[in-house]
């Protein structure tokens, strides 16, 4: 029985068992044979692409390629920030603790090449011994590099150093040091702009970086993925080098010769120039004093010790009124109303401070009261309404009654009696109060906001003022307003906005946005983009404007302005004397601004001196001296028409 039943099944498994095994077996060739077809397929069609995720996820190391931030460039080419290549010593400690013999004499080559102490590499080697890319050493010079090079390429001499490369990277450089810092700006933490072009172009000039696999192929050989990193951007400025050069050549002369004049301090609170282009409103220099090294931005803090900042938090303390109750004669004193920490707390915000007032950009960032360099556009608005016709005389008698108010002329005798042209030339305020009362507050008001006072220029800067709040509307302006405005007092403007406007006065009428920057290039020096002239809108007409520049060459030849004349050239121009705030403190802001040629105006300068160091502040000839003595040295550079080239 049991003999039977053991065939039974043998039989019945032969016979069904067989048939499912072959048919399994045809199942699992003809699947076999359609994944080798579609292997092959995907092969054929996306093998690198697979390949590549395969590489991506066997990943053995990666390092970073530093991009070359753009250069900035002054109008003709001249390289006025850069960025150097330098080298990063990084060491594959796997590498070199590989192998016995390897150890010394990396250290040794570590130690004599670039100086690498024993002490610093035992450390890297104790906290990470197997790690492939530690950075020993940041900033090794082209020189530097070649020596090693050598050392690396004789491996007769060098058998075992092993496990040393250099990484390039690169450090941001400015060859000329101070000159047109206020414009440039400089970095911080690699690629971050701060001031400056840096600051406002920092998207273009940084690129992004590269980067380097290494992988693991098929064969599991080393092999390497290089993305190339993409580099900035180039910036290519209006600016001139020889122009700025000049302008801050005479802006420190002047500082110090009066630095000593009257007190210990600089030879003023602030000293700054813009040269611009009137006929598209190119700005061909800008300056201010004081300016600093664009290397070495906080290289100012070197010179305040804690005694000289603690001085300068008693200063100010004494004039405020939550420390009115302490007695603060010495920096003794200190101790009574700050706990050290609070000390410490101030003179970090002073060091701050004493670095943001010498890093600002005067000409765009700073607002004052403009004085007489005002007067021109009170002239040509009257013409443009049809208040002035051009043969108005006036009385001066020294002042003016208006409102409750007694308003004084700069003359304080009087003038006696004047021609329209003749206000101007002298510098006349009653004139002007008559001048602006005829205007009225409505019309005033709105000419103010023609030529772009109270609103920002658009300057490709960073940090400029618009003083919007800080001139009057038809509501608020009184008569007595109204009258010392006519003259540039009790608004406040920047030097970008009067230059800018003044420009559209001696142009015909067309006031452009002033700007700095002319093109950007890409690394091969092709263009991307332009920067043309922005026509923003008119201000006055042809007539007005030629009327206008009439009145102003007779400042210069026979007015206030004459000490700003330069020999064989046709230059007008208009002085300004403002009081500050508080009135009769002694403290004032002096100015010039002026033109070349009468026809056609190539060039204006315009110089603002704050505070100048002199027992005698009001005294316009400081800014008129500093710009005949730069227009001087550019208008022939720049070839500016002289005065009897069209008789010649």
């Amino acid at each position: 029985m049991p003999r039977k039943r053991r065939s039974f099944y043998k039989r019945k498994f032969n016979k069904v068992m067989q048939k499912k095994l072959v048919m399994l077996f045809v199942a699992i060739i003809l699947a076999f044979v359609f994944l080798v077809g579609r292997i092959t397929y995907i092969n054929a069609a996306s093998g690198d692409k697979y390949t590549k995720v395969v590489l991506d996820q066997q990943q053995y190391d990666n390092r970073t390629i530093s991009f070359k931030r753009g250069d900035i460039v002054d109008r003709n080419g001249t390289k006025l920030a850069v960025s150097e290549r330098i080298y990063n010593v990084v060491v594959d400690m796997k590498v070199m603790l590989s192998k016995k013999e390897y150890i010394e004499p990396t250290k040794e080559v570590l130690e004599g090449c670039f100086e690498i102490k024993e002490e610093e590499i035992e450390e890297v080697i104790e906290k990470n011994p197997s790690g492939r890319y530690n950075v020993l050493k940041r900033g090794i010079d082209y020189a530097t590099a070649q020596k090693f090079r050598k050392i690396d390429e004789d491996d007769k001499k060098y058998p075992y150093v092993k496990g040393i490369w250099l990484e390039e990277d690169y450090v941001r450089k400015y060859p000329y040091n101070t000159l047109a810092s206020d414009i440039i700006g400089f970095t911080v933490d690699g690629n971050v702009g701060s001031n400056g072009l840096e600051a406002s172009y920092n998207s273009l000039l940084n690129g992004t970086d590269g980067r380097e696999y290494g992988y693991q192929d098929e064969s599991a050989s080393f092999e390497r993925t290089v993305k190339e990193p993409e580099n900035g951007k180039n910036i290519v400025t209006t600016i001139d080098l020889q122009v700025q050069s000049i302008v801050e050549k005479h802006i420190l002369k002047f500082n110090k010769a009066h630095k000593n004049q009257v007190k210990q301090g600089e030879g003023s609170l602030d000293t700054a120039v813009i040269v611009m282009n009137p006929q598209n409103g190119e700005i061909l220099a800008e300056a201010s004093y004081p300016n600093y090294d664009l290397n070495q931005p906080r290289e100012l803090m070197k010179d305040y010790s804690e005694e000289d900042l603690d001085n300068l938090i008693l200063e100010d303390l004494k004039e405020d009124k939550e420390y009115k109750k302490y007695k603060l004669d010495t920096i003794k004193d200190l101790d009574e109303c700050l706990a050290p920490e609070e000390r410490d707390k101030k003179r970090s915000e002073k060091r701050l401070e004493l670095l943001n007032t010498l890093w600002k950009n005067f000409c765009v960032s700073d607002t004052y009261e403009p004085g007489s360099t005002f007067k021109p556009f009170t002239i040509a608005a009257g013409f443009e309404l049809g208040n002035l016709q051009g043969n108005e005389s006036y009385n001066c008698g020294g002042f003016l009654h208006v409102g409750d108010h007694d308003i004084h002329c700069v003359n304080r005798s009087g003038h006696g009696g004047l021609s329209l042209k003749q206000s101007l030339e002298s510098s006349c305020n009653v004139a002007m109060m008559h001048i602006g009362k005829k205007i009225g507050k409505e019309e005033f008001c709105r000419y103010q906001s023609l030529f772009g006072f109270g609103e920002l220029t658009g300057i490709d800067l960073p940090g400029e003022a618009s003083a919007e709040g800080l001139l009057y509307t038809p509501e608020n302006m009184d008569p007595a307003s109204l009258a010392t405005n006519s003259f540039g007092q009790n608004f406040n403007v920047t030097m970008t906005q009067l230059a800018a406007g003044f420009c559209s006065l001696i142009n015909g009428g067309n006031y452009y946005k002033p700007h700095v920057v002319k093109q950007i290039q890409d690394e091969n020096g092709n263009v991307t983009a332009s920067k043309d002239p922005v026509l923003v809108r008119r201000t006055v007409s042809e007539e007005t404007s030629k009327i206008v520049k009439d009145y102003m060459l007779g400042v210069v030849e026979e007015g206030t302005g004459s000490s700003a004349a330069v020999k064989g050239y046709d230059v007008g121009g208009k002085t300004g004397t403002a009081e500050k705030h508080p009135r009769g403190k002694g403290k004032y802001l002096v100015s010039f601004i002026g033109y070349a040629p009468q026809e056609n105006p190539q060039v204006v300068v315009y110089v603002v001196v704050n505070e100048p160091n002199d027992s005698n502040q009001a005294n316009s000839g400081f800014a008129t001296q500093i710009a005949s003595d730069i227009m001087k040295e550019i208008f022939p550079y720049l070839g500016v028409e002289k005065a009897d080239s069209k008789k010649e």
